[in-house]
């Protein structure tokens, strides 16, 4: 009888483990903090986030507008439907462009966008580096 209720404590554990073990992050989805259930199927994330890849390009050229003086704040907001990188000339005004997620729109126009101040969309696109290329230095043809 001790042996019985031993082997359906272990199967229970194991089952236990096989249901832990099905669930994955999507590494290769670009939203964070989605999950396999069980069945296979993609769960609803709690909120968007931007991945390690995209924060990188953005504080990429963050750094860059640092030091030549033109940005001096950030502030990274994570909702529901989007993620946003807000971008601030100083910390008390608002923000001077915002880099957002969108993952709503990624079979559309494009999951990134950048914002102005005013609310004009000023560049929209499926990969995060080809849209941050707006804020790269323009060369100047010096005569």
């Amino acid at each position: 009888m001790v042996y019985q209720t031993l082997s359906n404590s272990r199967s229970e554990q194991k089952a236990d483990l096989i249901s832990l073990a099905a669930r994955k992050p999507l590494a290769s989805s670009g939203t964070a903090n989605t999950w396999v259930a069980s069945t296979g199927n993609p769960g609803k994330p709690s909120q968007i986030s931007f991945d390690r890849q995209e924060l990188t390009a953005i504080l990429r050229i963050y750094g860059f507008k640092v030091a030549d003086g033109d940005w001096r704040d950030y502030a990274i907001d994570h909702l529901k439907d989007r993620a946003v990188f807000s971008v601030y000339r100083r910390a008390s005004e608002a923000p001077l462009y915002r880099i957002e997620k969108n993952p709503a729109l990624a079979r559309k126009q494009g999951a990134y966008s950048i914002v102005s101040s005013d609310g004009q969309v000023l560049k929209r696109g499926h990969d995060i580096v080809q849209v941050l290329k707006l804020f790269e230095k323009q060369l100047k043809l010096v005569e």
